[in-house]
């Protein structure tokens, strides 16, 4: 056998480093690309920020001032149309689950009758309240039959006009003029 076919120990070592080089040279390409695959983080929300709230002064800010700096407001209070609420979050989609919230914040401004901003509140991602789901199931009434609903449940519906022969539903009605369904002529009085 001629061993000029296989490459030996001395001829290897180049190839191998020029292979480990390469690999070294593509490896931070690579990794650089995974970022190219992270989620976009996506805003929800009044986008508001600190300096959009810092500028309002509770006693003599006005509702104008707060639509001016901030925008319109998320949402209103239910029952009180002076509490105005404002939510910004940032969140970040997850494969095959809910999106994961990254940054969160909710301003809750106060006023009084007269549109004077008496109070301004805070919140963050740390004060809210981790609510989970429950899995049981509503009942709905009318889903299930009774008995009763299945032994009654064809009594109204016995159409004495069906044995006619009239393919609209009967050629004469009980007063004798043309019965219902008269082919779209509409029903007239004699």
């Amino acid at each position: 056998m001629n061993n000029a076919s296989f490459p030996t120990a001395k001829s290897r070592t180049p190839i191998l480093r020029r292979l480990s080089l390469s690999g070294m040279a593509c490896a931070p390409l690579l990794l650089g690309g995974c970022s190219f695959f992270s989620p976009i983080p996506e805003p929800r929300g009044s986008l508001i920020e600190k300096t959009d709230y810092a500028q309002l002064v509770p006693g003599t800010s006005t509702r104008s001032d707060v639509l001016d700096s901030m925008g319109s407001p998320t949402a209103h209070a239910t029952f009180d149309d002076n509490t105005w609420i404002y939510v910004s979050m940032i969140t970040s989609p997850t494969p095959l689950g809910f999106p994961s919230v990254d940054k969160q914040q909710v301003v809750v401004l106060n006023f009084d009758n007269s549109g004077v901003l008496r109070k301004l509140n805070t919140l963050n991602r740390k004060d809210g309240i981790r609510v989970g789901m429950v899995g049981e199931k509503t009942p709905t009434p009318g889903t299930k039959t009774s008995v009763i609903q299945q032994l009654l449940g064809n009594v109204g519906r016995y159409n004495p006009m069906s044995n006619m022969s009239s393919t609209f539903g009967g050629s004469q009605g009980p007063l004798g003029n043309q019965g219902t369904g008269n082919g779209g002529a509409g029903n007239t009085l004699p």
